[in-house]
């Protein structure tokens, strides 16, 4: 069913809005614009048939679909919500709550690393979902009942697939682990980029304090007009043409017009002068100011051997807690307890400190050692026999 009235549409979500959960899903695109445009949400409820929203064809009021969303007494389940829930923040300024990740919930449920959509639905239910629609241009009307039967399985498959990983961690008693991490997925920050750290996500051959000064600004100059005129970055400018402005530093049209990233037509127009101003301007900025990019220290070769028994013991533990490795630890969070006696890492906080940290530590203070035993590694604790 899609939703095509303001009735229908405060009807529907005065319905859901009794549910203990509901699934949800966005189809939406983000080729030719800064923020993703929302172009259908899925909806659908253990006692609520899949219905589908679709902002674009009907003119619709959306503020009875973001009170549910932010209804607290309404669980709302996704699957890799981090997409869907920025796409929120954007239009709202606030993200739903509270919600649940089922890709997240699975990885704690043994899963695997990460888990598609389809491929958890097969395991779970053993209904395998087409995938005939999944790149089609959702923002084209009328959308076909091909499009709609695709974009409504995504929702009502989730009920079961919540239902059995809810329970599953019930079970396991690791409810508490996922709610840990859906924290991170309702906070803010998580979406948020300040503009003086967008030239971070450039790739630049150096890490001159005046470079990267001249880099940043060039970075907040693309951003700000993306934002504004809500189109991709690299239509304004690519990557590499910043990279290469900031490491040449132009002083005038022919300085700019020899860079060979920056377009030709670029280095006469009224954009080339805004180019040059910007450079000009960020090198005479106060040296302080000039940002830096703090290199990491090389990993100490004496300490290669920890780095892989802890990948070892990693693996073990992992398997015998039956949890994506993923999700406890990752390359970072292994260097840093290998290398330091103080390691402050995700890894060595909350649960994953119970499944792994702990033993990291106690590895590392020769409390635990490896071993082989039947073929398969292994791990003793001091004074127990191999």
């Amino acid at each position: 069913m899609i939703i095509k009235t303001q009735d229908e549409l405060n009807s529907i979500c005065a319905e859901l809005a009794t549910q203990t959960y509901i699934t949800i899903d966005t189809e939406f695109l983000r080729d030719k614009t800064f923020y993703s445009k929302l172009c259908l949400v899925q909806l659908a409820a253990p006692d609520v048939d899949a219905v589908a929203v679709d902002p674009i064809e009907f003119d619709l009021d959306l503020t009875p679909l973001n009170d549910l969303l932010h209804n607290e007494n309404v669980l709302k389940v996704f699957h890799a919500a981090r997409q869907d829930l920025e796409i929120f923040y954007q239009l709202n300024g606030k993200i739903p709550t509270p919600i649940f990740d089922s890709q997240v919930a699975a990885m704690v449920c043994g899963y695997g690393d990460s888990i598609a959509y389809n491929k958890l639905v097969q395991d779970i239910t053993g209904q395998a979902l087409a995938k005939n629609a999944q790149f089609t241009d959702w923002s084209r009307r009328p959308l076909t009942e091909k499009q709609l039967t695709y974009a409504l399985n995504d929702v009502i498959y989730l009920r079961d697939v919540y239902e059995r990983l809810a329970a599953r961690l019930e079970k396991q008693n690791r409810d508490h682990w996922v709610k840990q991490e859906m924290e991170i997925l309702t906070n803010p920050d998580t979406y948020e980029m300040p503009l003086e750290t967008i030239w971070k996500r450039i790739k630049i051959r150096s890490d001159k304090p005046e470079v990267l000064a001249v880099l940043r600004d060039l970075a907040i100059w693309r951003e700000e007009i993306a934002r504004r005129k809500d189109i991709p970055r690299g239509r304004i400018m690519k990557d590499e043409a910043l990279a290469d402005i900031a490491v040449y530093m132009p002083k005038d049209t022919e300085g700019l017009s020899r860079i060979r990233n920056v377009p030709r037509d670029v280095s006469k127009s009224a954009t080339g002068k805004t180019l040059l101003s910007i450079v000009a301007k960020a090198r005479k900025t106060d040296k302080s100011l000039w940002p830096k990019n703090e290199r990491k220290a090389p990993f100490p070769q004496e300490a290669v051997p920890i780095l892989e028994m802890l990948k070892l013991l990693l693996k073990i533990n992992c398997s015998q807690e039956n949890v994506a490795a993923k999700l406890v630890a990752n390359v970072s969070d292994l260097e840093d307890i290998a290398a330091n006696d103080s390691p402050s890492c995700n890894a060595m906080k909350g649960w994953r400190f119970e499944i792994f940290g702990a033993d990291a530590m106690a590895l590392k203070n020769g409390e635990i050692t490896l071993g082989l035993k039947d073929g398969k590694m292994h791990k003793y604790k001091q004074g127990e026999d191999a």
